[in-house]
């Protein structure tokens, strides 16, 4: 490997790197800004959101210039795939902390119902994690990220749960429904963030081991994670069962 191509992946990893702390910062703030009700906290979310944005394109660029100027093979290849989808995952992430942070903002008296509905038990599992995909990427780690992909389905049953504690307010009580409404779009967001954070998880996975495990059922009790990173992939099984 020429000195030039492995600088610019070094570089390119770093501000990975920046970007998930940018992003995991992003979060926290917009979770205290709407469990404390601390506009000047949700304003400071909205307004680095564009920090954020440019970081994305700056990424981007540049897996784009070492795929035309280089032909990464193996390992350097699936760090730029896995690069893309990360920094596209963080982005994504990083406009749905502005939405909470909005929330905060346009109705600060939907504070409450959300201490009443307990959502920071929603929010205190996604910032988990992401943060949890975040440091399974920094630290090369597949074991952690393939034991966070269960979280996803326990983050999607407190969702509907709180879901359904806010339907239950807002029928009991007219006057909180244009605060539930906005509360279940936090859900929401709270729920994709999730789901972008499991797809970094994922990530990690191919980047360090070359395993796919997208679209498959590991989020049941009966998979063994131990054994998950082990398995073949599917084509590879396939190519083996031809021979």
């Amino acid at each position: 490997m020429n000195k030039p191509f492995e600088e610019n992946l070094d570089k390119l990893r770093t501000r990975l790197i920046r970007m998930g702390s940018l992003v995991e910062e992003q979060v926290e703030f917009a979770f205290r800004a709407l469990r404390e009700g601390n506009t000047e906290l949700a304003r400071i979310v909205v307004d680095r959101d564009d920090k954020v944005d440019k970081l994305d394109l700056k990424i981007d660029k540049q897996c784009q210039r070492i795929f035309a100027l280089n032909q990464p093979v193996a390992s350097d290849l699936r760090l730029l795939l896995a690069a893309i989808k990360i920094n596209n995952e963080l982005e994504r992430i990083g406009d749905m902390a502005v939405d909470v942070s909005r929330t905060a903002i346009s109705h600060p008296s939907a504070v409450a119902l959300a201490a009443q509905i307990g959502l920071d038990r929603l929010s205190a599992a996604v910032h988990t994690l992401l943060k949890g995909s975040i440091d399974a990427f920094i630290n090369n780690d597949p074991d952690l990220a393939a034991h966070l992909l269960p979280a996803d389905t326990t983050v999607d049953s407190l969702s509907v749960e709180l879901q359904g504690a806010l339907t239950d307010v807002m029928m009991a009580s007219p006057s909180s429904v244009k605060d539930g409404a906005q509360l279940l779009i936090c859900i929401h967001a709270m729920s994709r963030m999730a789901d972008h954070a499991t797809n970094i998880a994922e990530n990690v996975i191919f980047l360090v081991r070359a395993k796919l495990v997208r679209h498959r059922s590991v989020n049941e009790d009966s998979i063994d994670f131990s054994t998950l990173l082990d398995e073949p992939d599917a084509d590879d099984a396939s190519d083996e069962a031809k021979a």
